[in-house]
């Protein structure tokens, strides 16, 4: 199985709601200048990029992406003059002269195929004494609707275990974080913790969006026959804790981490 990025609103009902508070935070953290450049990787539908136009008062933002169907949907969201969405990935990073001054990326990094020459590219294209930051999801114990997903996969099918992104992603810890920005040559390298709530108004609303076949979890729930899929809607509903309403209120932890290009 592989994972599908075939729809922005899909995307944005399963994880783009969750994607943008978080995504105001990360900007918080970061603390940056005001004009500055940046580039978004792995923008998805822009989060990210619409939280810096909105939060840091940036120069130009620009965000990019190789799934055309976020991108889409990025643009149509977006209303501001300084940003803008093209269709990029690693290994062909959009370039400005002089660099950016901020490179990020947000819920992405753990999804390049090479981890060390993607933050290596990054650095390669930030201005000098420029940052270099990302923010993901822990996923192995944090991410509280994605650790209750898998474990309720992996008791109704045992071949979910190699899919649970926990074990996909070891990178999505703070000492691996650590590791891979310092072993990238960057500087002042400092990594944090990230909380938001996650709180669904019912199992309906906590489900529904799994079966949107964009993203991980619910690219695994569209390739499994009906017969699994009945199972493991019970599974859940039958695990999830409930509020006197009927609410599932979870939380959900990111690793945010940054460092400094050569002065």
């Amino acid at each position: 199985m592989r994972d599908e990025w075939a729809a922005g609103s899909a995307y944005d009902a399963f994880m783009g709601r969750w994607s943008r508070p978080l995504a105001a935070r990360f900007v918080s953290w970061l603390s940056p200048p005001r004009g500055a450049h940046w580039l978004d990787v792995g923008c998805g539908t822009g989060s990210l990029s619409m939280a810096i136009a909105a939060h840091a008062d940036p120069a130009s933002v620009v965000g990019c992406d190789p799934a055309e169907p976020l991108l889409a949907f990025a643009r149509e969201r977006s209303r501001d003059g300084r940003v803008e969405f093209v269709a990029a990935e690693i290994g062909s990073l959009p370039r400005r002269p002089g660099g950016y001054d901020g490179m990020t990326s947000l819920l992405a990094l753990n999804f390049f195929p090479d981890l060390e020459a993607a933050v290596r590219e990054m650095k390669s294209v930030a201005a000098p004494r420029g940052t270099v930051s990302a923010c993901v999801w822990d996923y192995a114990e944090g991410m509280g609707f994605l650790r209750r997903f898998w474990d309720a996969a992996s008791a109704v099918d045992a071949s979910a275990r190699d899919l649970d992104e926990g074990r996909r992603f070891p990178v999505c810890r703070p000492e691996a974080l650590t590791t891979l920005f310092r072993g990238a040559g960057l500087e002042d390298v400092r990594c944090e913790r990230i909380e938001i709530a996650t709180r669904f108004a019912s199992f309906d609303d906590f489900w529904r969006p799994f079966l949107g076949a964009t993203g991980p979890a619910p690219s695994y729930v569209a390739s499994i026959d009906a017969e699994r899929r009945v199972r493991l809607e019970r599974q859940l509903d039958e695990s999830l804790p409930r509020e006197p309403d009927g609410a599932i209120a979870l939380s959900a932890r990111a690793w945010a981490v940054r460092g400094s290009t050569a002065r």
